[in-house]
């Protein structure tokens, strides 16, 4: 594959990809899960999970096998896959490859705690499955009219398998797998920029090529002036908030947000004693040092790299404590597609907003109904991109939900002026 063809089909213009592109770009997203899947097996059958942390996650099976099914049920399967957004997700579907695929990897009908209690396949014929899925849906794809409904779901399926092989690294971090990934270096401090007052076109046009639903339409935003931080928090600004007493102050949490402090201090074996974000073994009060676990590794981290897997819980008392406040995901969308010149960095880890998921004015659902509204009024709104993200998949109107308890994932924060 050369230089060029991999920048083509890893690059945030792939949401506008035609055929040739896609083709590899899917064959690339597979060959990634499988590497990933192979070295969290290996690491495995040496003996190195602890069942306490993988019942937080789903198992390896359940994940390989549900990306497979995914990519099968709305192409290979899919009747109406011609018709894209304005496909009816109840139409007749034919039938899988594997006769249980249904029972095992429909995430609609399955719960996480199910997950754990399925016979499922070995992995051989996991990836058996996973070959013929994708022989199938290059195939169709082959013949497929260059046109937005007709490449719709070849698009989605991309995206999914992507955000599903960012799970499987999360996965690794979790389970301790020595995966060889670069992690974020320093950021450079710089000063916070004063953002002007304006009228901005939030979320995504619906003027060709492939945005998720949660995104549209877009619409209009009045924003008053706001300053908003450079940079994500670092480890040296947090280290100040245990070295005051953040995680003893009740003041500074939200009530629901210090009842999970006090369940996560109280549980076996949590990490320092609950008072830092997860995997942190040792946070430094007169050192400034901070020791976090990264793929099974404990390291040394800079205080100039930014804090990670920080809650959205920790976020925002980190903030209240400061005097300051997270940004609406409108003010870091704006900031993100304006002030990139004036020194505006994102893209190391997730950054968690201010804002709760809700649709937008006119939100309607995409045929994956599961995907957006399931999340609307209960989960926070992270915007941006983590180190372990695709390059494809880091688009500034991109917007991911989750519980404001989640620590898994590769997420901190900057924060705004009150």
């Amino acid at each position: 594959m050369t230089a060029a063809l991999v920048r083509g089909i890893d690059s945030p213009d792939m949401r506008a990809a035609g055929r040739e592109l896609l083709s590899v770009a899917l064959m690339d997203a597979r060959n990634h899960t499988l590497h990933l899947a192979d070295q969290i097996a290996s690491h495995a059958k040496a003996g190195g999970v602890s069942v306490t942390e993988a019942v937080e996650l789903d198992p390896l099976a359940w994940q390989l096998g549900h990306v497979g099914w995914f990519q099968e049920w709305w192409i290979a399967r899919n009747l109406q896959r011609g018709r894209g957004r304005q496909c009816d997700p109840r139409g007749t579907r034919l039938p899988s490859l594997e006769s249980d695929a249904d029972l095992w990897w429909d995430d609609a009908q399955v719960a996480r705690a199910q997950r754990w209690q399925l016979a499922m396949p070995d992995l051989d014929t996991l990836k058996t499955y996973l070959l013929a899925t994708l022989e199938s849906t290059l195939e169709l794809l082959e013949k497929a009219p260059e046109t937005d409904d007709a490449l719709y779901f070849y698009r989605l399926a991309l995206a999914h398998e992507d955000m599903h092989g960012e799970e499987l690294i999360a996965s690794a971090q979790a389970l301790g797998v020595p995966l060889d990934i670069e992690l974020p270096g320093p950021l450079p401090m710089r000063a916070p920029l004063a953002m002007p007052r304006t009228s901005w076109r939030m979320g995504s046009d619906d003027a060709g090529g492939f945005c998720f639903d949660n995104e549209r339409p877009a619409h209009r935003v009045e924003v008053p002036d706001f300053e908003i931080d450079a940079q994500v928090v670092t480890w040296a600004q947090y280290v100040e908030f245990v070295d005051d007493g953040g995680y003893d102050r009740a003041e500074l949490w939200h009530p629901d947000g210090w009842q999970w402090l006090q369940d996560k201090a109280s549980a076996e074996g949590a990490d320092a004693g609950g008072r830092a974000p997860r995997y942190v073994q040792q946070i430094g009060v007169a050192s400034g040092a901070v020791m976090q676990t990264r793929f099974g590794s404990p390291r040394r981290m800079l205080g100039a790299q930014p804090a990670t897997h920080v809650s959205w819980w920790e976020a925002d008392a980190w903030c209240r404590w400061a005097g300051r406040r997270l940004p609406a995901e409108v003010e870091w969308e704006l900031a993100a597609c304006s002030a990139s010149q004036r020194g505006f960095r994102w893209g190391d880890v997730w950054e968690w907003t201010g804002s709760t998921a809700r649709p937008y004015p006119g939100f309607v659902a995409d045929p994956w109904r599961d995907y957006s509204e399931a999340c609307f009024g209960s989960h926070k709104v992270l915007r941006g991109a983590s180190f372990a993200t695709r390059e494809r998949m880091k688009h500034p109107r991109f917007r991911q939900f989750q519980l404001p308890q989640a620590e898994l994932l590769f997420a901190g924060f900057r924060s705004c002026a009150v």
